[in-house]
């Protein structure tokens, strides 16, 4: 019989973070193949708790390690060995051992590694078929950062990670039957920095709940106020989110509210660090820190925007809010990768007038905006569902449904 072992670099549950969101409903699908040993890192104590609650009963096995490494460690012990920083943040000996004793015995016919982190935990040699889901090119998102932050003191570390960790991915990717990205965009990079042919370099994308993200559900009120209010959401420690909120903040919102006064911008999402914090001293500003529930944000909001200056992939964000059929407006960056068309489905601009203009015409004019998140909701609801978005995979893996 036929067992998958699933390598995670967070272990997925709960579903409530981009990553999280997507390897949980590959933990799923893999599920319905075969049974799944999983083995995974957490952040932290109390999310590997609440993993190991939900997922202890649907696995073969399940192992869960806490991640102990600090970043100038990381830093320190990646460049002595001259291995990519990414890697050692998710190190862990003890997960390694549990990992090869899993192998060793001899019943794992198969592995899914999700994230390049978890390439780390790969066996030398393995008979089975083996699938690298990278997700995005994590290693062109610190080229990207390397180029926005020239004169940083850290500049070095992002330009030696974009190389070295790109080396990483290509040889990672020459060793297993096929990697895996988010996007049809990531994939062609990826085939074009590899030289690997695309039925060896994939496009499995992401989907959306559209029962669970219905804006027909009652929500409870949120967001107080009389004004018309645009919503951001998103990891709020994560730098590209960090750079977003804060360049909405800056340079947009004042711009919508000199033809809207009242206008509100609020920032939800967990762990929102010292910068964004900051941000709830201007005028219209919220910073919510983590919430129970982004839904009643989303249903609230007259038009959610993702101003993301730096983006990889298919951004879950805008998945969420066109399900609640609420009007988006994104920056080019974010809306790459998601199979809607602008103007119809959602409002793409670049700088700062232009996405000023575009949350000021949805404000202005309800029906157009009422209109735009009707037509986002069915785009989702016909192309965005997981089971579809997943069944690849039983094919990849040699598995049938």
């Amino acid at each position: 019989m036929p067992e998958i072992l699933f390598l995670v670099h967070r272990a997925p549950w709960p579903p409530d973070r981009g990553d999280r969101i997507r390897s949980w409903h590959m933990f799923e699908a893999l599920a319905k193949l075969a049974p799944v040993h999983v083995a995974a890192l957490a952040d932290n104590d109390a999310d590997a708790a609440l993993a190991r609650a939900k997922l202890a009963p649907l696995c073969k096995s399940l192992a869960i390690e806490g991640r102990r490494v600090s970043r100038p460690i990381a830093l320190a012990e990646a460049v002595l060995r001259r291995e990519p920083v990414s890697i050692h943040l998710f190190r862990s000996k003890a997960l390694a051992r549990q990992v090869d004793a899993l192998i060793g015995r001899g019943d794992i016919s198969h592995i899914v590694a999700f994230s390049g982190q978890m390439a780390q935990y790969l066996p030398a040699r393995f008979d089975g078929p083996v699938l690298m889901d990278f997700v995005d090119v994590d290693s062109a998102k610190f080229g990207a950062y390397a180029k926005q932050d020239r004169r940083q003191p850290l500049n070095w570390v992002h330009r030696r990670e974009a190389r070295v960790l790109g080396a990483y991915e290509v040889g990672i990717a020459r060793r297993v039957a096929a990697s895996l990205f988010v996007s049809e965009a990531e994939a062609a990079l990826f085939r074009q920095k590899s030289g690997l042919a695309a039925d060896k370099v994939l496009a499995v994308g992401n989907g959306i709940d559209t029962d669970r993200f219905d804006p027909a559900l009652p929500f409870d009120p949120v967001g107080h106020g009389d004004g018309p209010l645009a919503v951001f959401t998103g990891q709020m420690d994560y730098r590209p989110n960090i750079d977003a909120a804060r360049w909405f903040a800056a340079d947009i919102l004042p711009l919508i509210r000199r033809r809207h006064p009242a206008a509100r911008f609020a920032v939800v999402g967990r762990a929102p660090s010292a910068e964004v914090r900051a941000l709830a001293k201007q005028p219209g500003v919220i910073v919510t820190g983590e919430v129970p529930d982004v839904r009643p944000w989303l249903a609230a909001a007259d038009a959610v925007v993702a101003p993301l200056l730096l983006a990889r992939g298919v951004q879950n964000k805008l998945l969420e809010a066109m399900a609640m059929a609420r009007p988006v407006v994104a920056s080019a960056a974010a809306a790459t990768g998601i199979d809607a068309a602008p103007g119809e489905h959602l409002l793409v601009a670049d700088d700062a007038a232009a996405m000023a203009d575009a949350v000021c015409m949805l404000f202005g004019d309800r029906d157009a905006a009422a209109h735009m998140g009707q037509a986002a909701r069915a785009r989702m609801i016909a192309r965005y569902g997981w089971d579809a978005r997943m069944a690849p995979l039983g094919a990849l893996l040699g598995l049938p449904a």
